[in-house]
This record gives C-alpha cells, sequence and structure tokens, in this order.
C-alpha cells in the first residue's frame, strides 16, 4: 500500500509541475529537478534509489522509441554524417575530457574515469528539443538534436560498460573496438528485423486498440532480443521506431496512427516528467554520501564544477573544429552561418541516459558516492546554465527558424496537391448511377479543407474570423447543443445504453474530425499578413505579376551543392529560380541578400503569392 500511494503521489506531482512549467513557459527538465532537489530536504519525503534495470528496461526503451516514431528517416538521412559526428565523435571526445579532469583530480583509475566521462556525455533530448521547438529554432537544427540525442545514448551505454569491464581487468583495446562495432550493427540489424516482422502483423491488424498495444510491446521486443546478443538496445529501439514511423501511413490505419500517437505522447510525458523528478529526489542522499566519503571537501567542489565545465566546454571544442574541417573538405554547406554550429554547441543539457548510466557503476567502484554527486551536478549544472540561456543565446545570435507564413504556404500548398488528387480521382469513378448531391458533398468536403488553409494566409487584422473558422464554431456550438439533448434522454431513462454510446461516439466522432487552428498563443493573436497589407508595398505594387524563368524548373544552387529542394521561388526582377527558406539551401533568401531584389514569387503549380523581403509582407 506505501508504494502505491508513493507512486500515485509522484506520478501527480511530477504531472503537476509539468504542467505549471508549460504553463508559464519554463523548462520543464529544469522545474522538476529543482523541485526534486528541493522535495528531497523536507522531513517525510523518503530517499528514493531506482534500480538501474528499472530505468534501463523501463523508461529508456519507452521513451526513445516514442521520439523514434516522430523522427523523419529522410531528415536523418540527409544529415547523417553530421549526427554520427556529433553521436560518436562528440560523445568520446567527451569521455576522454572529462575522464582527464576526473583522473587528475580524483584518486580513481583511469578506467573508472572513463567510465564517468561516458556517463556524462550523452546529452538529453527532451531538454534540448522542448527549448528549440519551444523558441523556434532552424528545422535542421531541431532535427540534429534530437536524432543526435538518440544516438549518442548508445555510444555512451557501450563505453561505461567498456569502461567497466576495463577496470575489472577483462577487456583489450581490441576487444573494445569489436564490442562497439558488434552493438552498433547489431543493433540496427535487430531494429530492421523486428520492425518489419510488426510491420507484416500491422498490415494485417485492423483494431485500433490490438495495434496500440502492439505498438507498446515495439520498443521492448527490439530492446531485449539485441541486450541478448550484446548488441545495443538502444539502437535497436532507436531503428525500429524510425523504420516503423516512416513507414505508418502505408502499414497502419488512419485510427491506429491517431490512437498511437495519442498514448505515447501520454506515455512520454509521464516517464519524462518521473525521471527528472527523480533525478532531483536523489539529490540529498547523494550529496550526503559524497559529503562523508573521506574527500576533502574542498576538493570535492573543485572536482563537482571541473567535470561540469569539462563536460559543457568538450562540445564547442569538438563542435567548431569539426565544422571548420567539414567544410574546407567540402563535406557540409559553407553558406550555413557559424551561428547555428555555436547554438548547438550550447545546447547540450544531460538528463535520462546519465541517470540510468551511473546507476550501472558496481558498488565497490572507487569513490562511487563521490561519482554519482559528480554525474548529478552535470545534469542540474546543464539543465541550469545552459538550459535557461539556450534561448537567449539564440535571440542573440538572430537565429531564426521557418516564418510562420512559409509554414502556411506549405501546408496550403501540400493540402491543395493531395486535393487535386482526390478530385482527380473522384472523376475516374463517378457513373451514371451516382447521385450528383453525393459527389457535390465530396468536392465541398475537400475544397473546403484546402480554402481553410488558404485562409489562413489570407486573413487581416480586422477580420480574424474566416469563413471556415465560422463554420467550426458554429458546428462545435450545435453539437454541445445535441450532446445535451442525449445527455437529458440518458438520464431520463428513454433509451437503452447501447443506443446512447452509440449515438454519443458518433458525435465525439464528428466532434474530434472538425479541423481545428494551431493552439499556439502566437498564432490566435497575431494573424499573418494579409494580401491587402500588399497596397502599402511600394515593392509588391513596382513587382510585375508575371515573369518568364530565365533558368530550367529547378535550383541550381542546390543541384551545384548536392541539396535538395522544397519548394522553389522566382526572382521577379531577374527570373532567377532558387528553394524556398524551408529548403536546406535556403537559396531564394540568399539571393536576395546578393543582389538586393526585393520581391520573389512561388513557381509551384497552383500558387501565384509574392513575398516582399524588404517590408516583410505576403501579396
Amino acid at each position: 500500500m506505501h508504494v502505491a500511494i508513493g507512486l500515485v503521489v509522484l506520478v501527480a506531482s511530477a504531472a503537476s509541475l509539468a504542467a505549471l512549467a508549460r504553463r508559464f513557459g519554463i523548462s520543464e527538465p529544469l522545474v522538476l529537478t529543482l523541485a526534486g532537489v528541493v522535495a528531497s530536504y523536507l522531513p517525510h519525503v523518503p530517499e528514493v534509489h531506482p534500480d538501474p534495470e528499472v530505468i534501463l528496461l523501463g523508461f529508456l526503451p519507452p521513451l526513445l522509441y516514442t521520439s523514434a516514431i516522430r523522427t523523419s528517416l529522410v531528415d536523418f538521412r540527409a544529415n547523417a554524417r553530421t549526427i554520427a559526428l556529433l553521436s560518436v565523435g562528440l560523445v568520446l571526445f567527451s569521455t576522454f575530457a572529462v575522464a582527464a579532469v576526473v583522473w587528475w583530480l580524483l584518486p580513481v583509475p583511469l578506467a573508472v574515469a572513463v567510465a564517468l566521462g561516458a556517463v556524462v556525455a550523452p546529452t538529453d533530448a527532451v531538454a534540448a528539443t522542448g527549448i528549440a521547438r519551444r523558441i523556434g529554432m532552424p528545422r535542421r537544427i531541431v532535427t540534429i538534436l534530437e536524432d543526435e540525442s538518440m544516438f549518442n545514448d548508445a555510444t555512451a551505454l557501450v563505453t561505461v560498460r567498456t569502461a567497466i569491464a576495463a577496470a575489472a581487468g577483462t577487456v583489450s583495446v581490441w576487444k573494445a573496438g569489436g564490442d562497439f562495432l558488434l552493438a552498433a550493427g547489431g543493433g540496427a540489424a535487430v531494429g530492421i528485423v523486428v520492425a518489419y516482422l510488426l510491420a507484416m502483423l500491422r498490415r494485417r491488424i485492423t483494431d485500433p486498440v490490438l495495434d496500440t498495444t502492439l505498438s507498446f510491446l515495439a520498443p521492448f521486443v527490439a530492446y531485449l532480443p539485441a541486450e541478448g546478443i550484446q548488441a545495443s538496445g538502444v539502437i535497436a529501439v532507436v531503428t525500429c521506431g524510425m523504420v516503423l514511423g516512416h513507414g505508418a501511413p502505408v502499414w497502419q490505419s488512419a485510427a491506429s496512427r491517431i490512437a498511437e500517437r495519442t498514448n505515447w505522447r501520454t506515455i512520454q510525458f509521464i516517464l519524462e516528467s518521473v525521471v527528472f523528478l527523480i533525478i532531483g529526489l536523489q539529490m540529498r542522499a547523494i550529496i550526503e554520501g559524497a559529503w562523508g566519503s573521506g574527500l576533502d571537501h574542498r576538493s570535492l567542489i573543485v572536482a563537482a564544477v571541473a567535470v561540469m565545465l569539462a563536460a559543457m566546454l568538450s562540445r564547442p571544442l569538438w563542435v567548431f573544429p569539426v565544422t571548420v574541417l567539414s567544410r574546407k573538405l567540402g563535406l557540409s554547406n559553407a553558406d550555413v552561418p557559424l551561428s547555428h554550429p555555436l547554438v548547438v554547441s550550447w545546447a547540450g543539457m544531460r538528463g535520462v541516459v546519465t541517470l540510468a548510466a551511473v546507476l550501472l557503476l558496481p558498488a565497490d567502484t572507487p569513490q562511487l558516492p563521490v561519482l554519482k554527486l559528480l554525474a548529478l551536478v552535470v545534469v542540474a549544472g546543464t539543465l541550469l546554465l545552459q538550459g535557461t540561456s539556450l534561448s537567449w543565446v539564440v535571440r542573440r545570435l538572430h537565429v531564426r527558424g521557418p516564418s510562420r507564413a512559409e509554414n502556411a504556404l506549405q501546408k496550403a500548398n501540400l493540402l491543395q496537391q493531395a486535393t487535386a488528387a482526390g478530385l482527380a480521382e473522384l472523376e475516374k469513378h463517378i457513373t451514371p448511377d451516382t447521385p450528383p448531391a453525393v459527389v457535390e458533398s465530396l468536392r465541398d468536403r475537400v475544397t473546403g479543407r484546402t480554402n481553410a488553409a488558404w485562409e489562413r494566409l489570407g486573413r487581416s487584422e480586422s477580420e480574424l474570423a474566416t469563413p471556415t473558422a465560422e463554420y467550426r464554431r458554429l458546428r462545435l456550438e450545435m453539437l454541445r447543443a445535441e450532446r445535451e439533448t442525449v445527455l437529458r434522454v440518458r438520464d431520463s431513462g428513454g433509451a437503452d445504453y447501447e443506443i446512447l454510446q452509440y449515438v454519443l461516439s458518433r458525435l465525439d466522432l464528428e466532434e474530434s474530425m472538425i479541423d481545428r487552428f494551431d493552439e499556439t498563443e502566437e498564432e490566435r493573436v497575431e494573424p499573418l499578413a494579409a494580401p491587402a497589407a500588399a497596397d502599402s508595398c511600394e515593392h509588391l505594387q513596382a513587382a510585375p505579376l508575371l515573369l518568364e524563368p530565365n533558368e530550367p524548373d529547378e535550383c541550381k544552387e542546390c543541384l551545384a551543392e548536392g541539396l535538395t529542394w522544397v519548394h522553389l521561388r522566382m526572382c521577379v526582377s531577374c527570373g532567377h529560380i532558387a528553394c524556398c527558406d524551408s529548403s536546406v539551401g535556403n537559396h531564394a533568401t540568399k539571393h536576395y541578400g546578393s543582389t538586393g531584389h526585393p520581391v520573389m514569387r512561388s513557381v509551384e503549380p497552383g500558387e501565384a503569392w509574392r513575398w516582399c523581403y524588404v517590408d516583410e509582407l505576403l501579396g
């Protein structure tokens, strides 16, 4: 009973604190960790001693899986070299940088120092990308940080286990290298095999409940066999999740995808919140253990500060030289500003893997209480220093993500392409017996969805309510009245329970299908620039509506640099074709920067809008 009550209090406290942090726009990992530290000093709060197997098996696989299924396999391939340099090269560099400091300051063997270095080397996806998405970093930076933090866990855990074996005198350099290759290759192979076996089952399952149950098993089905053959369970889970996420639109039904997405978001929220609260709750016991370890207190404080600084500084010391070298060798885009690697360097917060890895150290490890303290100092210190200042660094460096106008244009364009394909397919299947009302209803449904996206671009300051928004508002009011009527019938006993449930489920389904605006506060209060605003822009007024492009329908800069564009734009001054802001090259904006030509227009099918770089207006 006491255990059950403790778990309920732990989960409820973690969820409440995380919700409070979201409400005020504060870093959730930081708030939860600090709250755990404060709670650890309160009377009647028991000490928390998590089992390493509970963290490694109960927390790590599902957390990695829920991130992996939302990760773009296409973006990963495009940034594979950068991700490998960070998730393998940087982890090993940080490991030995921290190990050198620990070996110099503390009376521990080199292998133990390396183990601690590997413990604090991997970054945490939750801490970094939560901030990245909130402050609007470029998508490529967010992708790199997410994918790095998933794969660097494997490098760190393999290095920790190798260092522990070396401390016991049971490993050689050649064996360590072989173990690492087996961990990486074997983990990837297991993940791919498991993913395709699960995909074969998913093709035959149409029940969302059964499919979601299978999804809950996926991270463990990938993790356990990989660990059983001494491969990396982490890489197996990440690989399996990325493959399943990429193939989900083909292998799963729409209802299954919605159910899976909702359930995994809930699991992720609970596990992440509990983990960071546990990190803080351990602080008091670990501090007291290290304080009474017999090590001089001054030396202990110096070691804690030095290890934290080594963990933080090793990241830029690796990122910048590698970036410069890659550019000189022609392996990376030389046009990417140096502010981007600076942001990546500062986004080095630690989290759940450090907590799990430090618990792997054997009980007879020299200075174990001190090593645990150093690990938690790195977690808390990076969350406090880097977590709170990352948004300030991004603003000072003027690093901006894709504009909301560009995002809205892409959504509208993609929906328009899908709608055109759907309408074309509809025309193929219309027969003389098809009722015209049915055809008209289908056309209205799909064109209304596309029109809603374009309305989002065209609304003005004085007309925030679009026709689609009005439809949505009025239909929701109607559904509320319909539901109240059904509930009155239920309460009066006027219908069978099964009939009532059927009608209520139909109303719920329709309400869930009503398209909603993005629920960010920014989009609710700040409309996108409307076409009417073009009347005040002399550049848009002077620019021609039509112009023949002077090049084929492709971005020559992207082709020269080996990049892939998302959408194409044309300069209306010279007819130059270049890629959009969401493309890696961002050549349309760079063309404006080099020529000063103020207006470009879209050359995508069905789009006739123009953009003024000077006044930042859409026309």
